[in-house]
């Protein structure tokens, strides 16, 4: 890419110097839209992939009801990639497939809702979806909108086909505001406006006003307009007009208006003119305002972050609106940011949603599970109340999982504190319409005391305490601590381990006890221990216990 012409003695200097950082992005509140538990539900990409249907997803809806799936907390009815028409509608939102869902996905999830279940929906951060449908990335409010006025209640958000911003900003030659329907026009010359960091001035009689503003790359410079003055409040159209210059590329650029900020794209044109032009609408108080000109993104994860956070804004401004436009019960829409962990999202997910994957997608082979579990082990630190690390869905019932290994994913799962979303066929675990409960899928899955241990409300993830062929982890509880064993080997294995250990663990926090109540969540059994426990396990099969205040 071309880079702005700078003399060699100023780029030299400028290598050698301390790197310049104006704004932080990393440093926000986390994400709080009311959910504080991490989902439970059902998605229908791992059973059903590219292939679903309106009348089969009600078929597995009526499902998760009658097996005691709904009633253990599997709530969600996630519809993944393939729910939508190739085409937008006339005013440019969202149509689900006419032959899929014919009935159209309003009717559809108030059918879903009527079984007291929710519905979740699926879209991609980038210019269509993994199918190659359309997806959301420049239509972020639209899209939540759509999803909020349809009633869904989950939002799953791809990677697939991304354009991440540019770490490169528009050399601004000018900028104009104008109120909303009114012609006149407020100047606002870059040789104005207070600089910051590598933000310099440059001149050109090819420009508007005969100069242009550089250095703003790399969240390197900054330019503020201050004392902006307008006669009135209200809605302002704020042009940028920028300087054509090098080889044609994209280019970023963040504004913050009295300190509410937004980003837009300047398209990559070719330099047939000097000059080209990008819009947007701002509000502006009468009175004095303060106008500044950044970019931020220094890195593919930076741009990915504030991609991802743009949207889960607009979901939560969107369910908000909804709400007091139909003057009903506010309901947040749990926002999954799937973008595979490239670009670490386990450093940022926490501001921006409400779970993050941090691994590619997840497959029936065991030792694929086992290298998502190790990598996701590992990012316990990065979870807070309401954001989570995501290892992807759970594979129990699916492929040739053996019943321990169904036991031992569901349980490390459990442990790790993250989404529990079911992949499997649930219609499968009826028998003529009722449960199958000698199904030892449907018992692992429905286990109440593992569910707890997700679910718990001080919700953080294990860690692990002990390695080895056997590993022990720890899981922090609100009424106590969970310990599990699990046999990575292929060998039956014993083992044991000191619980008292733990006591001098600030994270896990076991209190010091003469005696222990500890019960087997698999078995049910309790007993009683003044701080050793040992098991026998056989291979890739786990035991976990509740030590209970």
């Amino acid at each position: 890419m071309a880079r702005n012409k700078m003399c060699p003695i100023c780029f030299i200097k400028r290598a050698l110097s301390k790197k310049v950082k104006i704004n932080d992005v990393f440093h926000e509140p986390n994400y709080d839209n009311g959910l504080t538990k991490p989902v439970m539900g059902w998605s229908s990409w791992n059973c059903f992939a590219n292939n679903i249907d309106s009348r089969q997803l009600l078929d597995v809806a009526d499902a998760l009801v009658k097996t005691g799936l709904a009633d253990a907390g599997y709530k969600y009815l996630n519809i993944d990639d393939c729910w939508q028409a190739n085409v937008r509608d006339e005013n440019g939102r969202w149509i689900s497939d006419y032959q899929r869902f014919p009935e159209g996905m309003p009717e559809f999830i108030k059918k879903v809702n009527q079984k007291g279940l929710k519905v979740g929906m699926y879209s991609s951060n980038g210019t269509l979806t993994c199918e190659d449908l359309p997806a959301s990335l420049g239509r972020e409010r639209e899209d939540a909108l759509t999803v909020a006025e349809w009633g869904a209640e989950f939002f799953k958000y791809d990677f697939c086909h991304h354009n991440t911003y540019s770490p490169y900003a528009p050399l601004i030659a000018l900028v104009t505001l104008a109120k909303i329907g009114s012609d006149e026009i407020i100047e606002l010359s870059p040789d104005t406006a207070h600089l910051e960091g590598y933000a310099k001035i440059r001149y050109s009689d090819k420009m508007p006003k005969g100069v242009y503003l550089t250095g703003l790359d790399k969240n390197s410079g900054a330019a503020t307009f201050e004392n902006v003055n307008v006669s009135e409040d209200g809605d302002y159209s704020m042009v940028i007009t920028y300087y054509k210059v090098g080889k044609k590329y994209e280019k970023y650029i963040m504004y913050s208006v009295n300190g509410e900020t937004e980003g837009m794209t300047c398209p990559a044109c070719k330099p047939y003119w000097f000059t080209a032009r990008v819009q947007a609408k701002i509000h502006l108080k009468k009175g004095n305002n303060t106008i500044k000109f950044f970019n931020p993104v220094s890195s593919s994860a930076d741009g990915a972050m504030l991609q991802y956070r743009l949207m889960g804004k607009a979901l939560k401004e969107a369910a908000q609106r909804v709400a007091k436009e139909n003057n009903a019960p506010l309901k947040p829409i749990a926002y999954s940011i799937c973008e595979w962990g490239w670009n670490k999202p386990y450093l940022w997910g926490a501001s921006a949603g409400n779970q993050w994957r941090t691994t590619p997608d997840i497959k029936p082979i065991w030792i694929w599970i086992m290298l998502i579990y190790q990598h996701n082990l590992k990012l316990y630190k990065h979870v807070v109340k309401g954001g989570y690390n995501d290892p992807d869905m759970l594979e129990v019932g699916n492929g040739k999982l053996t019943d321990d290994e169904n036991r031992s994913h569901f349980a490390l799962w459990c442990m790790m504190n993250v989404p529990l979303v079911l992949g499997n066929d649930v219609r499968k675990l009826l028998i003529d319409g009722k449960p199958d409960f000698n199904s030892p899928i449907l018992r692992t899955v429905t286990n109440k005391d593992l569910i707890a241990i997700d679910q718990d409300e001080l919700s953080k993830p294990c860690k692990k305490v002990k390695g080895g062929g056997v590993q022990v982890l720890a899981k922090p509880l609100s009424d106590g601590v969970a310990i599990c064993f699990f046999n990575k080997s292929g060998l039956t294995k014993t083992a044991s381990y000191d619980i008292t250990k733990l006591t001098n663990d600030s994270y896990v926090g076991l209190k010091q006890l003469s005696e222990y109540d500890i019960k087997e969540l698999w078995t049910g059994e309790e007993s009683t221990t003044k701080g050793v426990i040992k098991v026998k396990l056989r291979k890739h099969a786990c035991s976990v216990y509740k030590i209970k205040y």
